[in-house]
């Protein structure tokens, strides 16, 4: 079986249920999904669980992945956005609500003042 991490790289399945922490160190969700770009093979979102209960009821905030950092110490993923602001960026509660373009890409990207993957 391969290994499924290493020093400097991880396996998606093990990304999948990280938590995910505000700059209060305090947990604010868990990454549900990556979503890679086919084209330039990056990682362009980590789709973040947020709300309801064991799952039931999550909204999905699609988050730009050079917006989390792994903290060893937290065993999760960090990142500067406070609670408030996770529940203002846009979201979707079903996968039939979103549609995955560069059009809510750009809308992403600009709400989280982050550089664009493409």
């Amino acid at each position: 079986m391969a290994e499924r991490e290493t020093g400097s790289l991880i396996g998606s399945d093990k990304v999948e249920g990280t938590a995910v922490y505000g700059p209060d160190r305090q947990k604010i969700g868990s990454i549900e999904r990556v979503m890679i770009d086919k084209i330039s093979g990056k990682v362009a979102y980590a789709v973040l669980g947020y709300g309801g209960f064991l799952g039931i009821g999550d909204d999905h905030y699609p988050t730009p992945w050079a917006s989390l950092k792994y903290d060893t110490d937290l065993g999760g993923y960090l990142t500067n956005l406070t609670r408030d602001q996770l529940e203002q960026a846009p979201h979707y509660r079903n996968d039939a609500d979103w549609a995955w373009n560069r059009e809510n890409d750009k809308r992403l990207y600009d709400h989280y003042q982050a550089e664009p993957f493409w």
